[in-house]
């Protein structure tokens, strides 16, 4: 019987193991693969809050490509605010810089070396063509050059707290092909890395801070000078294009052997916008051609926008329930009113409009040892914040935390300092109801 009944042991043993090595959980990157895209990496994003829609494997570093022209926008866009150069400013092209741009296997319009163009010219090279020169000369005019320009590629990375990146270049070209004329200080081998969300951040802080962007990048095609023919924008899902899809209007693709067919994309469909970054795209078995980002990107679009929309979770002048007011020490009145002083928007999963809830934070550094507030206190001064915490069932979070929601909690009236004799009574008040208590309390004890 003891032998028999060990068998049985290890037989369930065996087959619980079995079962087990079939019967995987997903990780919450992965919480979505039913929507099978055939990329390296994906990333769904609602780009005002960061919220993640979507995500597979976005937090492995891995090529992108001219993705990386997004930095150099942003750095562009950067140094114009700051008048560190003008739209209408001429640069002269070099002679590392015109070879580079005669290059036909690059993607590239064709430079003069010793030729004066406008970095609005340049720009639009980039951002239409992503023309690899144009992108050089203009990284030089902000930083005199390319290597300079590729540490400050860094530095705003670090700035805007993304993380798993990596700049060598301002195009994002294989170094190696850049044939030597690679920047100082990086190698021949080196390539510009970045993860899906990282990538997808950028992207949201490009739109956020610089909306102009797309401007440029929603052109479908341009002509350049008198060259022949036009610059046809590689983002062949803009309107005209041969896979056009419904609002798209942004931002950069990318593509090398090292990185694959890469793009991030950007739609609106009414008030609410997506950010989507594909890495290394490829067909259902694996084969890569051009369309398969695009293909892989509407798989992405779609999902979005049948599945969420942008709802208002909390109105302007809201209250948290229990907690509409503060007590206040030496003010006129003894609370005040506190509220939100604007509306909190964000993406929603269509029927899950109920699972968020407020989460009040109060500024300690405006309370007392009592947890009071100190008069005198100002009709709209801010006394804490106000954001949502998700209760349904799967939550991928946000891209960022300084993208996250959050609003202003503020005193919803003024509150006056109470003058001297006020004070005073309000003292001798709670002196002789201190002592009162203190004799009832003595009294309790004898009995």
């Amino acid at each position: 019987m003891k032998i028999r009944s060990n068998k049985r042991y290890i037989a369930f043993s065996m087959i619980f193991l079995l079962l087990f090595s079939i019967i995987q959980i997903p990780s919450r990157s992965y919480a979505q693969d039913t929507l099978d895209v055939h990329a390296d990496a994906a990333i769904i994003i609602e780009p005002t809050t960061g919220k993640v829609l979507y995500g597979k494997n976005i937090d492995t570093p891995l090529g992108i490509a001219s993705m990386t022209k997004m930095m150099t926008e942003y750095l562009m866009f950067e140094a114009i605010e700051q008048k560190k150069i003008s739209w209408e400013q001429e640069v002269t092209i070099s002679d590392k810089i015109y070879e580079v741009s005669q290059d036909t296997s690059l993607s590239n319009v064709p430079l003069l070396a010793g030729e004066p163009y406008t970095i609005r010219e340049l720009y639009e090279a980039l951002a239409i063509y992503s023309a690899n020169g144009a992108t050089m000369a203009i990284a030089e005019a902000i930083a005199g050059t390319e290597s300079k320009f590729v540490e400050m590629m860094n530095a705003k990375a670090e700035e805007l707290g993304l993380e798993h990146y990596k700049f060598v270049n301002s195009t994002g070209l294989n170094n190696a092909s850049l044939k030597g004329k690679h920047p100082e200080g990086t190698g021949p081998d080196d390539e510009n890395m970045m993860s899906a969300r990282s990538t997808a951040q950028l992207a949201a802080r490009l739109l956020r801070d610089y909306p102009q962007v797309l401007e440029t990048a929603s052109i479908p095609k341009k002509k350049f000078r008198d060259i022949p023919g036009e610059m046809k924008n590689w983002n062949k899902m803009l309107p005209s294009l041969l896979f056009e899809y419904p609002g798209v209007d942004g931002l950069k693709t990318g593509t090398t052997d090292f990185a694959g067919h890469c793009f991030t994309g950007t739609a609106t469909r009414g008030d609410f916008r997506v950010i989507t970054v594909v890495m290394g795209a490829t067909d259902a078995n694996g084969n890569e051609t051009e369309r398969d980002r695009f293909d892989e990107t509407k798989k992405l679009m779609e999902y979005a926008f049948n599945n969420y929309s942008m709802k208002e979770i909390l109105p302007a002048n809201y209250q948290v329930k229990d907690n509409e007011s503060l007590a206040v020490d030496k003010g006129k009145e003894k609370s005040v009113k506190i509220q939100t002083d604007e509306s909190l928007t964000m993406v929603v999963k269509n029927g899950e409009e109920k699972a968020y809830q407020p989460v009040l934070t109060i500024d300690k550094k405006k309370l007392n040892k009592e947890g009071e507030l100190t008069a005198p206190i100002k009709k709209g001064e801010q006394i804490g914040t106000l954001e949502i915490s998700y209760q349904g069932q799967e939550d991928l979070g946000f891209v960022s935390d300084n993208l996250k929601p959050v609003v202003k909690v503020v005193a919803a009236e003024d509150v006056e300092k109470a003058n001297w004799f006020v004070l005073m009574m309000r003292g001798i008040g709670g002196f002789f109801s201190n002592l009162w208590t203190g004799i009832t309390d003595t009294v309790k004890g004898w009995f």
